[in-house]
């Protein structure tokens, strides 16, 4: 905000001596030099020319004033019904890009519409803090990353303010704030009490040098570390994981309640989902050097007939061999022998009965499964198997010579219809708690575990008596240790800080010690939604009466890259917290606007890929090539960013044009789910059509400004004009509205605009003068346009405000933004009708004729063949029949 406040003031304090308002209320004059245009919000006299010095001017006095009116706004009131729009919250890097501008531009327009619709909107900002990228760029710098992330977070809001977007910043959350990731710990409990969060080793990638894990992304090509340059090893951790294959069933299916998102979402989140066509088993593992709490989560698709296992075959690259000392051993006996049955054994989840574990390398397992039961009765390679081991094995499945399939030997399921045991044992698992969930095989469970500092800790004590404690509740946030020397490196950050991990075990009160992975940022942006809904509450995460008012959001606005992941774990906290009874609403997002993304020219050189930067390219030729060498280029729209030196920064095209006329380009165009091809010469097209509407409200108010309006004044042709006007607005205003309420295109709501500023500029200035249709349609004009560019609808509302002899009736004593939207007048209150001519069948044209005229065939007839329409097409034809359609608006002449 300083900075935009710092472009715009001197152009206007060191050029002019802007007075303030004076006695009475009435602006005072404005001293002006030769190039300082003053407003007449400021002088109270109208400014025709709307030249930058105006657009600065307008800006600079409504800027403070649409903000202030903003925060008015934002207090709920019950008796209004709710709009929830929500952009997803930026990761605080310290810059805005265009990215940023085009999609809070979207998400402010359609705040503004909706609350000119009635609406109470919640419109709320916050930040996704945490993170590897702050991390990495605090330790480059030598700060502790809780210092950038506040310094860039601070940077941000100014940039974010000085978009004049009507966000509401009583609701701001941080992610990295203990008053936010304490909720993010309980949410953790709660699942943690819901058995679905657990610990188990995983294949991590460890870099060797800085001994920390690294994401995928810090691996180059070369499979070496991006910071040490160190080969990165494969390890196997203890992580934390969520069961979110637990909910496979109920997402998939919650796919089809989602009607107004686009497919192309909700197919990516079904592939990621899979087919629901099975279930996993967890059996308990006994053998030496396996922990009493070991589970070995087994898939089938036939879980009705988990009583008739013989056998568990792991693939040879299961994780249990790789986190195990014996795996060298097990490794020469499966190369030996390819099959080896293993020193322990799996405990039936039914019958408690062990059940042999083996390694095959003669197996075939699919993809995504790499652990298989053998069940002999249903497969004849696991008959096989079974007798070839010297396994005993039961028969459960009974084919029945009616056709019926039953299940038999089966304890209290033994004589159900198979579907019928299917579904009572699946049930009984979940009751028992050691799988049942329908999930698909390619679906696994959630790894939430990092092993980096700038997280949400989780909340999790480590006793050597009592083994994992979950932290009570009471004792929420666990905050981050403060740390003085901050390097990044180690396997674990926060094993480092000795003082916080040392502490006492909530349940024996013997010494224990903090879990010292932190989650996910996927975890603290699973939920954020909903903490926008109640942001100051202390007591929980949030009220249900509360949600239950406010969710889901109506309009969720973001990239296309978070198709499967944020937007499938959000999906699942979401049905975590219904079926937990927090919410009411099992999806969070009603509907989903998946924008493009902002893209500008890169220049490359073809024979060694170098970017360059446009000083560099020589673009006087028909190709462009590069000025030094001369060489080709390779010219593409590419991701706008730093290194391709394609990116625009949004502080100069303000500075240059302003916001409003910035607002206009990004959302002019093209529909806000195809990428913009950055094009600057565009925008003059932008600030001409500005113009045109400034110059409207100039001509109303000169002509306005000379004599009352009087209707009487107005010609037969006048009138005749004055309806055509009518009816062509009527269909702007309609499609205007359609477009900013349905389809969510303001590329086409501007087309629209542009369309009726036309249609306006073309009336007589008789029309213009005398006409309430003109002064009405005129006003609809500047309201459909405030919530895409506020400061200029706000200060032309102004100018027709000035207006001694107004006809329409509007509450003057409000702004713009404060208005009803527009709709369009019933057609009982104009005169004339537009009628579609055919002849034979084949449409001519059109015709405008009185309402009464409109369902009488003889006038028809005789003003068809009187129009130039019917001198061009029947002066050699003789009419048979005259065919009326019933709305009166088609007439179809038979002749030959």
């Amino acid at each position: 905000m300083l900075g935009f406040r710092a472009n715009f003031l001197p152009c206007l304090q060191s050029k002019a001596l802007l007075f303030p308002v004076v006695g009475g209320g009435k602006p005072a004059p404005c001293v002006s030099n030769t190039w300082v245009r003053c407003i007449y919000s400021v002088t109270g006299q109208w400014e025709k020319d709307y030249s930058k010095e105006t657009r600065i001017a307008v800006e600079k006095y409504w800027y403070g004033k649409l903000l202030k009116d903003s925060k008015q706004t934002q207090k709920f009131q019950s008796d209004r019904p709710k709009y929830y729009v929500l952009p997803m919250f930026p990761y605080p890097s310290g810059r805005l890009h265009m990215g940023h501008v085009r999609v809070y531009t979207i998400s402010d327009t359609v705040a503004r519409f909706q609350r000119m619709n009635g609406y109470q909107v919640l419109h709320p900002m916050g930040w996704d803090a945490f993170g590897l990228p702050a991390e990495n760029a605090a330790i480059e710098r030598g700060l502790h990353p809780d210092a950038w992330t506040k310094s860039n977070i601070e940077h941000m809001r100014k940039q974010i303010e000085s978009l004049s977007l009507s966000f509401d910043w009583e609701r701001e959350i941080s992610t990295c704030d203990p008053n936010y990731y304490r909720w993010t710990q309980h949410l953790f409990l709660k699942m943690y009490e819901s058995g679905l969060c657990y610990r188990k080793e995983a294949l991590v990638n460890w870099d060797p040098v800085d001994k920390t894990v690294l994401a995928n992304e810090q691996v180059d090509e070369n499979g070496r570390s991006w910071r040490s340059g160190a080969k990165v090893e494969k390890k196997y951790l203890k992580q934390w994981f969520v069961r979110i294959t637990h909910f496979s069933n109920s997402l998939l299916k919650g796919l089809e309640e989602l009607t107004q998102w686009g497919n192309y979402v909700k197919g990516m989140q079904s592939w990621w989902l899979g087919e629901c066509n099975g279930c996993y088993y967890d059996f308990k593992l006994e053998g030496e050097d396996i922990s009493s709490d070991s589970l070995l989560p087994v898939f089938t698709t036939s879980p009705e007939a988990v009583y008739g296992v013989s056998h568990i075959l792991l693939s040879p690259d299961h994780h249990l061999l790789k986190g195990t000392q014996a795996f060298s051993q097990w490794n020469e006996e499966i190369t030996k022998h390819r099959v080896v049955r293993l020193p322990l054994s799996a405990v039936h989840p039914f019958t408690n009965k062990p059940v042999p574990v083996y390694v095959s390398s003669e197996a075939e397992f699919e993809d995504h499964i790499d652990a298989k039961m053998g069940i002999p009765c249903l497969n004849e390679v696991d008959k096989t198997f079974a007798e070839k081991q010297g396994l005993d094995f039961e028969l459960v499945i009974k084919h029945s010579n009616g056709g019926s399939t039953q299940v038999v030997n089966s304890a209290e399921f033994s004589n159900l219809d198979r579907q019928e045991a299917r579904k009572e044992i699946t049930r009984t698992a979940r009751e028992k708690g050691c799988g049942g969930h329908w999930t698909s095989a390619n679906l696994h469970d959630w790894p939430i575990s990092r092993q980096r500092f700038w997280g949400t800790p989780i909340p999790i004590v480590h006793c050597p008596t009592c083994k994992e404690v979950p932290v009570p509740f009471d004792n929420l946030p666990i905050e981050l240790p403060k740390v003085a020397n901050f390097n990044g490196k180690g396997g674990r950050p926060l094993a480092d800080a000795s003082e916080w991990v040392d502490t006492t075990c909530p349940k024996c009160g013997g010494p224990g010690m903090r879990e010292t992975d932190t989650m996910d940022t996927f975890v603290d942006s699973a939920w954020y939604f909903l903490r926008f809904c109640d942001t100051h509450n202390t007591e929980a995460p949030w009220r249900k009466e509360v949600a239950d008012k406010l969710m889901p959001v109506d309009l969720y606005i973001g990239g296309k890259e978070h198709a499967v992941m944020h937007l499938y774990y959000a999906r699942f906290l979401s049905h975590f917290a219904y079926q937990q009874g927090l919410v009411s609403h099992k999806e969070p997002f009603k509907r989903l606007l998946v924008q493009g993304i902002v893209k500008g020219p890169s220049y490359r050189v073809e024979s060694t890929g170098k970017y360059l930067t446009p000083q560099e390219v020589d673009l006087s030729g028909p190709e462009p090539v590069e000025k030094e060498t001369g060489e080709k280029l390779i010219v593409e729209f590419e991701k706008m960013s730093k290194s391709k030196h394609n990116g625009v920064d949004p502080q100069e095209l303000l500075d240059q044009y302003g916001i409003d006329t910035v607002r206009l380009f990004i959302l002019q165009g093209v529909p806000p789910e195809i990428d913009i091809h950055w094009n600057i010469q565009a925008i003059n097209g932008v600030l001409r059509w500005q113009g045109r509407v400034w110059s409207l409200i100039s001509r109303f108010v000169e002509l306005r400004g000379t004599s009352p309006p009087n209707p009487e004044a107005l010609s037969s042709s006048d009138r005749k004009k004055e309806s055509q006007l009518v009816t062509k607005s009527n269909s702007f205003v309609a499609d205007i509205t359609r477009h900013l309420h349905e389809d969510f295109s303001p590329n086409a709501a501007i087309i629209g605009l542009m369309g009726l500023t036309s249609i306006l500029r073309k009336v007589p200035d008789t029309v213009a003068q005398h006409s309430t249709e003109f002064e009405r349609i005129l006003c609809s004009l500047v309201l459909m346009l405030a919530p895409l560019a506020p400061h200029i609808s706000s200060e032309m509302w102004q100018g027709i405000k000035s207006v001694q002899h107004k006809t329409v009736s509007y509450d003057w004593s409000k702004g713009a933004l404060q208005q009803p939207w527009p709709v369009p007048t019933k057609e009982e209150e104009t005169n004339t009708v537009t009628v579609k001519v055919l002849i034979n069948n084949r449409k001519v044209g059109t015709i405008e004729v009185d309402r009464a005229e409109a369902t009488d065939a003889k006038a028809l007839e005789r003003l068809v063949q009187d129009s130039s329409i019917g001198q061009k097409n029947l002066s050699d034809l003789q009419i048979k029949r005259v065919v009326l359609s019933p709305k009166g608006n088609l007439v179809n002449i038979l002749a030959d």
